[in-house]
């Protein structure tokens, strides 16, 4: 296949173009959830809480990069719980599907910003993790693709849905998705800073 790369980007926009968003059981148009996203970042640092990113694989990448970038760059605190000892440990000693909730059971608090990435948005340590932050009043952003009837898609009080099949187009969009928040919050602090 000649243009695999072309297919592959037209693929990504067609999945930019189609993600969906819901806050409150309601259709959103993605703008007003990504404004939505960030507004909800900017009260949480107004409130010294902090962002918690959580995901698998790819989309433990994306969690990383997104905490480094937003506490280093944007000036916010920000975490995530992907450090190999500590998953390992958690694994080992309390099964895969713990990773997240116990770590987010420790250090999550009221009004803190917790989001949840997830191609499938079916993986039972995101789900479990994704319910212990709602129970310790955080606000839920969630992140998935696949299927349309995914759990996680209905959980958050922001959720963003790429309706795609393809692994690397459902974790670029929502790479860019978060990179929309974390670089605005960036952008906003230089122009108040000079």
């Amino acid at each position: 296949m000649k243009n695999f790369g072309k297919v592959f980007l037209l693929s990504v926009a067609e999945g930019m173009n189609n993600t969906g968003c819901s806050a409150g059981g309601k259709k959103l148009p993605v703008g007003d959830g990504i404004t939505a996203f960030y507004e909800a970042v900017v009260k949480c640092a107004a409130n010294s809480g902090k962002v918690i990113y959580i995901g698998n694989g790819g989309s433990a990448s994306i969690a990383g990069h997104m905490a480094a970038d937003l506490w280093k760059n944007g000036g916010v605190k920000a975490m995530c719980f992907t450090d190999p000892a500590l998953l390992t440990c958690l694994a080992n000693d309390l099964g895969y599907e713990n990773i997240y909730s116990v770590p987010t059971e420790s250090f999550a608090e009221k009004g803190d910003v917790f989001v949840a990435i997830s191609s499938s948005g079916k993986s039972p340590n995101i789900l479990k993790a994704a319910g212990a932050a709602l129970k310790k009043g955080c606000v839920l952003v969630t992140l998935s693709g696949f299927g349309p009837d995914n759990p996680l898609r209905s959980m958050g009080a922001i959720n963003f849905y790429v309706p795609s099949q393809v692994y690397g187009v459902v974790e670029t969009v929502h790479s860019a998705l978060c990179h929309s928040v974390v670089d605005y919050i960036i952008q906003s602090n230089k122009q108040r800073h000079g």
